[in-house]
């Protein structure tokens, strides 16, 4: 099954469900060989900060996200970082885990318009 998928969440501190279901379909995607990316935005550009996944844990059956991140950055996704909503938040780029790098919208515009499959959390 090749092929591109994209996930987008726009929720970490405000939805610890949202952000972690969101890395977990990720995780799949890339389990299916799809070369995926990650779009982060919004609230959602605190999983990517230093210090920020390893607070966030919903429980049985799910694995925390730090773990969740660290897998997916491990096994070859890609994970953009919105710069307008970094900057909003007063982060700096130095601030994001080893793997994620900053990019505006039309990141994600390209990626979509190679392939439309995507999810949102």
């Amino acid at each position: 099954m090749a092929g591109k998928f994209c996930v987008t969440i726009a929720s970490s501190r405000e939805s610890n469900d949202r952000v972690t279901l969101g890395f977990v379909v990720a995780n799949a995607a890339l389990g299916s060989d799809k070369e995926t990316l990650v779009f982060l935005s919004a609230d959602g550009v605190w999983a990517a900060v230093k210090g920020e996944a390893e607070k966030v844990s919903i429980g049985a059956p799910f694995a925390p996200l730090k773990e969740l991140v660290d897998k997916f950055i491990a096994g070859g996704g890609k994970l953009l970082v919105c710069t307008p909503c970094l900057k909003k938040r007063g982060i700096e780029p130095d601030a994001l885990v080893a793997g994620a790098a900053p990019a505006g919208g039309a990141a994600l515009v390209e990626w979509l318009a190679e392939s439309p499959s995507c999810v949102g959390y």
